[in-house]
């Protein structure tokens, strides 16, 4: 299948191997990963950055809280500084933002990819303390 242009799922693993250390998002137990999938667009996305999980499962707002209107502009907006972020990896960390993610706003990615996604920032935001801009969650709850 045709990937996000397998930005996403580089980027994730490299956060992955980069948390492997300590976070503030502790995960005892072992984790599947999280599949973002749209069959009709053919790509995938898989998350494998330990708390995701969790975090989906226990903290994020539940699927339909959010509209997809909402998800899709918060997502670009995330996606933009993500973006400027990996292109200047003497600025930021490139174990976080290792590539850049090819998220087009002329594309229904579905409510599904809009959910996971949104809520994969949320969460890194957190994990990782820093912010994404866009009204983004405060890290320190």
């Amino acid at each position: 299948m045709k990937t996000l242009q397998h930005t996403l799922f580089l980027s994730i693993i490299g956060i992955m191997i980069w948390a492997c250390s300590s976070s503030p998002i502790k995960n005892t137990s072992k984790e599947e990963p999280v599949v973002i999938a749209n069959d009709s667009l053919e790509y995938e996305i898989i998350i494998i950055d330990p708390g995701f999980t969790t975090y989906l499962n226990s903290i994020a707002k539940p699927e339909g809280f959010y509209s997809q209107q909402y998800l899709e502009n918060k997502n670009r907006l995330y996606v933009i500084t993500w973006n400027y972020r990996a292109q200047n990896p003497l600025q930021f960390n490139p174990n976080i933002y290792e590539n850049v993610i090819d998220y087009s706003p002329h594309i229904d990615y579905g409510y599904e990819v809009n959910y996971k996604l949104f809520n994969y920032f949320e969460f890194a935001q957190r994990k990782y303390k820093m912010s994404l801009g866009a009204g983004s969650t405060r890290f320190n709850r």
